[in-house]
Parts: structure tokens; sequence; C-alpha cells
């Protein structure tokens, strides 16, 4: 499949089309008429939003970005996966867009570290994606997952041993928002003690404040640094794997991937655990199907990725050509963001919303097609097996407020829960908490978990919620 090539002033190849028709929104987005994807509106409920937006437009509709940008937001199921599965037809390659080529995206807008073209496979298609993500998805298979389990519960007791003499905590910012990072600096080849700067300005970049561009910045210097020493100093993290590739990367797209992992890893598995930590606590209906052994812990997650997936919308696409989608006019060069959330809720896929969906995979919540998340499994891994042994470790733990009270704040691209206060008996930290690679050889975060069976499984949360549900007389 050709397309008709439109030359950028920068020598970037562009699609032709036809003009749009007078009155399409491609020629006119009225900012007073159009929801933004930004703001109280959106922040308030984005669930809302996307509801109110299908009502109004159906499974495609017209937004606006920061700036007052016009884009699409795809909100039925269907669509996306036509989306994501037609790259001729919308393409990753950001330089595409219209708003670019117009010079409307400004040079400190909070969008450019997202949306902004990188030497990385996620901005580009055909056989270049294919060679960058092979050197992506062939060098994160190095790692074992094992291996990958081991560091999820050694910092998972290192995080518990911080607050388990007093009772309470915050599973947000005590927990959820501190454990991918420390296990990504494992992965990436990251020293520890950076972790804790490298996560908030990762979580800095997803939100789009006006100090996104500043927290990027770091972030690409710092693996830099890391790439300079991995080349004199190789060992068993990506970087090395990722500089030693036969795909030939370059040290800057070397940069950008591990850029892009970090980011994207943080980002989504901060949000799934804080997610399911959540629901676990707060639904009775899910905590009765783990109790009673319908349920397993990672069916738990699928149902979330579901419900509440950890990006609630993510750009994006960029049309080659001139195309109907979901009734909408899509001008050439258009941006689609695809609302990920949205799709997991269109009542043309899922009529019931409370009806459970063990084991279904189907979910949009790591995208579809080509770009799929390469690393969801790893994101699956230090979700469930965090949580499973957090549960094991305090074993009566329950929410020191109604459910009701919780609060999620919400970006552009994410909605994070801010707090999920906690209470349950103290203990003692555990017995060599300063272990390289502390996790007992027995026990219920030990070795042993890494490998129980599903019933096994099953059992120790019928254990757990024996435990925890009489702690509900206290509240």
């Amino acid at each position: 499949m050709t397309r008709d090539p439109i030359h950028f002033a920068d020598g970037v190849v562009n699609s032709g089309g036809q003009i749009p028709p007078p009155g399409c929104p491609a020629h006119n987005w009225d900012p007073s008429r159009t929801r933004r994807l930004f703001g109280p509106e959106a922040e308030a409920n984005p669930r809302a939003l996307y509801e109110a937006l299908r009502r109004e437009h159906g499974p495609v509709a017209p937004v606006l970005l920061h700036g007052d940008l016009p884009a699409w937001l795809v909100l039925g199921y269907r669509e996306v996966l036509e989306v994501t599965r037609s790259p001729f037809r919308f393409t990753r390659d950001s330089r595409y867009w219209r708003m670019f080529q117009e010079q409307r995206v400004t040079t400190y807008s909070p969008l450019r570290p997202m949306v902004e073209w990188q030497p990385n496979c996620v901005f580009v298609d055909g056989q270049e994606h294919k060679r960058l993500r092979s050197a992506v998805t062939e060098s994160l298979e190095r790692f074992d997952r094992r291996g990958i389990r081991r560091y999820v519960i050694r910092y998972t007791n290192h995080l518990v041993d911080s607050f388990a003499s007093r009772g309470t905590a915050d599973l947000v910012s005590e927990f959820s928002e501190q454990l991918p990072m420390l296990v990504m600096t494992q992965l990436l080849g990251i020293p520890e003690k950076d972790g804790p700067q490298l996560a908030k300005a990762a979580r800095d970049i997803t939100k789009g404040t006006s100090t996104a561009l500043k927290s990027n910045d770091f972030v690409v210097e710092s693996l830099r640094a890391l790439t300079r020493r991995k080349m004199d100093q190789p060992g068993h993290d990506l970087a090395s794997e990722l500089l030693n590739h036969s795909a030939g990367l370059s040290h800057e797209e070397v940069v950008e991937h591990l850029r892009l992992i970090m980011v994207a890893a943080n980002e989504t598995t901060v949000n799934l655990i804080a997610n399911t930590l959540r629901m676990v606590l707060t639904d009775e209906r899910l905590r009765g199907n783990l109790a009673g052994g319908h349920m397993t812990l990672p069916d738990a997650v699928e149902q979330v990725l579901w419900d509440e997936p950890p990006l609630s919308a993510i750009p994006g696409r960029w049309a080659t050509r001139d195309i109907t989608l979901g009734g909408q006019y899509i001008h050439a060069g258009d941006l689609l963001m695809l609302g990920l959330e949205a799709a997991n809720c269109d009542p043309q896929v899922r009529s019931d919303l409370s009806a459970p969906l063990h084991g279904n995979r189907g979910h949009l919540a790591f995208s579809s097609g080509p770009h799929a998340c390469p690393g969801q499994e790893i994101g699956r891994a230090i979700a469930d097996t965090g949580i499973d042994t957090l549960l094991v470790r305090l074993p009566d733990v329950d929410l020191c407020v109604e459910a009701s009270e919780l609060r999620s704040n919400a970006a552009w691209l994410s909605r994070r829960l801010e707090a999920l206060p906690v209470r349950f008996t103290p203990l003692r930290p555990t017995d060599d908490p300063d272990s390289p690679l502390f996790a007992p050889t027995t026990g219920p975060t030990g070795h042993a978990a890494l490998s129980e069976s599903i019933p096994e499984k099953r059992r120790r949360f019928r254990w757990w919620w024996g435990r925890s549900k009489t702690s509900a007389s206290r509240r």
C-alpha cells in the first residue's frame, strides 16, 4: 500500500488527501463548543466526560488538547482496534501532525515530551519498527520472570518495613508510587539511590504539567550518563542488552528506548498497583471471589485492567490520508487519541459493566496491534507479586476511611489515586532487610510463593480474607 507523498520542509514525507468539506472540524475547531481533555471538567471526572462525548458524537469525538489544539478521541472498542491495527492509515510517526506543520505547538508545550518525534520504536512503523521493537522485546526476554519477582519481593519487604511498626500507612505514597521504579532501577542498570527522583520526574512527564519538559530533560540526561557508563562497564541490565543487541541501536536510540520503558512502565505499574489495592480493599464482590477461590490475584489485576486501565488515554496515531472513522471525517495529519478506558467500557462490547471478566485479556489497557506494550508481563509481575507479598505481610490491613472518601486526580493521560490510607496490626521488620537480595527461602513471601499452584494461592487468599474481614468492625 502506498501513500500520496507531500514533503515537509525537513524532508519528511507526509501523505496527501482531499481538502475537507466546509464545516468539517478540521477547518474550524471552536474551543467554546469543543470539550477539552485537560482542565477542570476532564480532571474532575474523566469517565463522565468520555460518556458525555460518546453520547454527543458516537465512537469518535472531537476534543482539544493543551493549547486548545484539536484532536480526535477514539472512544469505541472496535474503532480503537481498527486504528491500532492499520498502521498504513494511522501512523505512529508524529511528524505527520498538522499542528507541527503549522507550527502551532509551542516550544514549551507540555505535549512535546509525549508526542514529539523521537528515535524509538513508538514513533516508527514498518521495517524500522520491527528492527527497534525486536531490540526491546528480545532484551526484555533476557530477564527471567522469577528473578524479577525476587526483586519485587525484596523491595516490597523494604517498603513494608519502613512503616510496619506504625500500624498505619498510605499505600499510594509509601508503596505503589515507589515499588515499580525500585524494580526498574535493577532492570535498567540505574543506581538504586536515583530511583525516587527519577520516579518523580517520570510521573511529571505523563501528567503534562508546566514542568514536564524540565523533568524530561532530567530523565534524558540521567539515561545518557547511564548509557555512557554501560559502554565501559556492561552488566546484566537492559541498558547493556540494548547497547549490544544485533539490531545495532545508536547511542541515542538506546537512550530513547530506556526513557520510553522507564516512563511508561513506571506510570502504568504505579496506577495498576494502586487501583488493584483499592479494589481489593473496597469491593466486597471481588474480595468474596478471592476468598471463595473463584478468582486469583492475577484475575483481579485483569479485572482492574478492564475497569480502570493505568492510562485512560494515549497519544496516539496520525491519519495518513483523509478517512472516515466512527462516522467522523478525519483529515490527513489529524491526531487521534486512543481512549483506552472509554473503549474498555464501550457498551457495544460490555453491556453489563458489573459482570466479572475472569481470565479475559481482551481489554485494551496495553493498547493493541504492532505497538502493543512490550513490557506488559513485567508490569503484571510487579503488580501481582508486590500486592501478594504486601497482603501476606499485613494480613489484617484495612482502610482508615470510608471508600467514598478516596479521591483521584486526573491528567490528560491518566487518573491517579491520591491516597490509600490503611491501618493494620503493627509488626516488626523482617530479619534482614538490608540483604542485597533479601527473600526468605520458605514461607508465603519466599521462593516457594513464586512457583506455588493456583489452588495454593486461593487457599492463601481465603486465609487473608478470614483475617482481614474481622477488621471491618473497627471502622
